[in-house]
């Protein structure tokens, strides 16, 4: 359903509770402008990003694929402001499948923007890890850079750390490999 019949759907709803509130069907009246107030809730929350996040949580990553494949238009039936975290969210699915895939989902998701600083962290840290993938060592270490940078509340501190780790023992392989001495 495209926001402004939801929105629309809405004011009829809450309108209809005023309405009964003033005719002195005070308990109908009550119900049914909680139910208006959820469908006005379903306008700046879309339930299928909700759902997909939650199976997410429980790392159940085809059943949120599920909930987001339900979103056919993201354009029409998302805020502008949720562009970013729908293609985020499928950038974090498609991660699972084929890491590389998955690059143009995060680079979409930052170029659309984000509000919270965490899940901007979040898709630079995954591009760090997709760019260490290729073996691209300048482009991985200032996403991460960047990712420490965008990470205020230390949400993501072990996994950057981790994150860096590898990236020395990288270093070490591509020594072995090129046929550098070892002491």
């Amino acid at each position: 359903m495209s926001n402004i019949i939801r929105l629309i759907v809405a004011c009829v709803i809450m309108g209809a509770a005023v309405a009964m509130c003033v005719f002195g069907i005070w308990g109908w009246g009550i119900l049914v402008l909680f139910l208006g107030g959820l469908v006005l809730l379903s306008y700046f929350f879309n339930e299928n990003m909700i759902m997909a996040q939650w199976f997410l949580r429980k790392e159940k990553p085809e059943k949120a694929e599920l909930w987001l494949l339900k979103v056919t238009d993201y354009e029409k039936q998302l805020k502008k402001s949720q562009h970013g975290y729908f293609n985020l969210l499928i950038g974090l699915i498609e991660t699972r499948k084929a890491p590389m895939k998955a690059e143009k989902y995060f680079k979409r998701a930052l170029s659309l923007g984000m509000k919270m600083s965490h899940n901007i962290a979040l898709a630079k840290l995954s591009l760090a890890g997709i760019s260490m993938a290729k073996r691209d060592k300048r482009e991985a270490t200032r996403y991460l850079q960047e990712a420490t940078k965008d990470d205020k509340n230390k949400l993501l501190a072990e996994q950057i750390k981790m994150m860096k780790g590898q990236m020395a023992q990288m270093d070490k392989q591509q020594v072995v490999r090129g046929g550098y001495r070892q002491f």
